[in-house]
């Protein structure tokens, strides 16, 4: 005998599903779905790939290997787990904020053990980070007004990111080793032309805003 009176929903001691208890089971079950946990593997996987990156003085082929594997597994993890969220309706307040993070998080890194290992330019990962930084600063400006959609060009920015840095995490020589250049060369192109676009749409975005604000303004006057 516990002394506490059974509930009424049934007379069994446990709180009714309606209560409570029961909403917040259903929240915590809307936060662990399939696409936040993702996300969250996407997390732990960036301070993973940077021990693997530095090991040995960060020169070694073999832990090269395993850092590409990291890495190459965080990148799959975005284009699913945005797929997925959408798709099956799992979009949650902690996927809105975790994924862009974990997004950013992976590549920031993969940039700056690069550039610490003296094996890309400083001015590269500057600029790609700069980049982003900006775009992430530039969504909180118009968000107000509205949401600019993924173009073609932002996800082939993000393709060629990807695989450039891949392809400068392994330990490549010879033709490959020319060819990793090329293909960061599309990536930092990429990576200036959609930014620049990014900032006309948000500009324009604003003012359209901005001007139905004031149109809705004084049809209140």
């Amino acid at each position: 005998m516990t002394g506490v009176p059974a509930s009424a929903g049934g007379g069994t001691g446990r709180p009714a599903p309606g209560g409570k208890l029961g909403a917040a089971a259903v929240n915590q079950a809307s936060l662990w779905n399939i696409a936040n946990i993702l996300t969250m593997v996407r997390l732990v996987l960036v301070p993973a790939f940077v021990v693997l990156m530095l090991q040995d003085g960060g020169y070694d082929p073999a832990w090269r290997a395993w850092a590409w594997a990291a890495f190459a597994v965080a990148m799959i993890t975005d284009i699913f787990d945005g797929h997925l969220a959408r798709a099956y309706n799992l979009v949650t307040d902690f996927g809105k904020i975790a994924d862009p993070i974990a997004d950013k998080a992976i590549m920031a890194a993969g940039l700056i053990c690069l550039s610490a290992l003296g094996d890309l330019p400083w001015w590269v990962t500057g600029v790609i980070l700069f980049r982003e930084l900006g775009i992430t600063v530039m969504r909180f400006w118009v968000i107000r007004h509205g949401v600019i959609p993924a173009s073609r060009g932002g996800k082939m920015k993000t393709l060629a990111q990807g695989t450039a840095v891949g392809m400068y995490v392994l330990a490549l020589t010879g033709p490959l080793a020319t060819l990793r250049f090329w293909v960061m060369a599309v990536a930092v192109v990429l990576t200036v032309l959609t930014g620049l676009d990014y900032v006309r749409q948000a500009i324009v975005l604003r003012r359209g805003g901005l001007a139905a604000e004031r149109a809705a303004a004084g049809n209140t006057r």
